[in-house]
């Protein structure tokens, strides 16, 4: 994919991301844009059967992540598109609570195939420009999500660093999180912990347990490199509960990057206003992807953005 006449990042763009491990970059897309991705998610919410879905609720399993999603309709879940619900779309007795279409959490994991327009999205030059800023060698987009963040439901999600789920060695995930709607602090817009990307390890990875058909997911203990090589941080005796978190509210159309080291969180939407967002992960091919990882490549490998 040629990349020669798109421009990527600007030297103070790239200047910050180092800095402080997240970007906003205002009107990445056109409303136009935006309005198309709106009216796609639209029709995948109200078009997606319950007729043989499992009823999988998103969790991130709290503090701990002991109870993170991880059946096979998740696992599984790498080449399709399939339909996780919010948590509290259920009642006691286990029925939904509210219409399907503002019952879900998220669809994934792979638009950025499947779907021609979040296709046209993902694997743009004007995103293999930005990854070539970055320093990507062999840039793949492994998993795209809409996230929809449900009025009134839509679950928080606790500090976390990406490469924790996505690794490589070293760690080289990226995420690119498009907001499709106004992100402010009423429906659950991101918080980062500015810089921590240069002194929080990735101390944990979520992986996969059990044996082949009796899969599930878990977290252990990264006994590989916890930094970028580009990043090689600091001692890693930093508090997570010590960091101090900026809001980033934004519009719709806005780009946030957000480096795969970086702890960053959102609260739970209690306004009537949805957050929906897509996004998708971007790590280096040129890099060992780990054969624990819950996610797995599909048979032709993931997505090259350029070659």
């Amino acid at each position: 994919m040629a990349t020669s006449q798109v421009e990527g990042l600007t030297p103070e763009q790239l200047a910050f991301f180092n800095e402080n491990g997240y970007l906003l970059i205002p009107d990445a897309l056109s409303q136009d844009t935006v309005k198309q991705l709106l009216k796609d998610t639209d029709s995948m919410l109200d078009n997606f059967s319950l007729d043989d879905h499992p009823m999988t609720k998103f969790s991130t399993g709290g503090d701990d992540g002991k109870d993170h999603v991880g059946d096979a309709y998740f696992l599984e879940s790498g080449d399709k598109v399939r339909y996780f619900f919010e948590e509290d779309a259920f009642d006691t007795s286990g029925k939904l609570t509210k219409p399907k279409n503002r019952a879900i959490n998220k669809i994934g994991h792979y638009l950025h195939e499947l779907s021609p327009s979040f296709r046209s999205i993902s694997l743009s030059d004007r995103n293999a420009a930005i990854a070539r800023s970055l320093g990507f060698q062999d840039p793949r987009v492994l998993q795209s999500m809409v996230i929809c963040k449900q009025p009134e439901i839509g679950g928080a999600v606790p500090p976390h660093q990406d490469s924790t789920f996505l690794y490589t060695d070293p760690p080289t995930a990226v995420g690119y999180w498009y907001a499709l709607e106004d992100a402010t602090a009423e429906n659950g817009c991101l918080s980062f912990a500015a810089g921590s990307q240069r002194r929080a390890p990735i101390r944990k990875r979520f992986v996969r347990t059990g044996k082949k058909g009796e899969e599930g997911t878990g977290f252990i203990d990264n006994e590989g490199p916890q930094f970028p090589q580009s990043h090689p941080g600091s001692n890693g005796d930093t508090k997570e509960e010590d960091e101090v978190y900026t809001m980033g509210e934004v519009k719709a159309g806005t780009l946030v990057l957000i480096h795969g080291n970086i702890l960053h969180k959102s609260e739970k939407n209690v306004s009537g206003k949805s957050r929906f967002i897509y996004t998708f992960h971007v790590i280096d091919g040129a890099e060992k992807y780990d054969e624990r990882n819950w996610l797995q490549p599909p048979t032709q490998g993931f997505s090259k953005l350029y070659s």
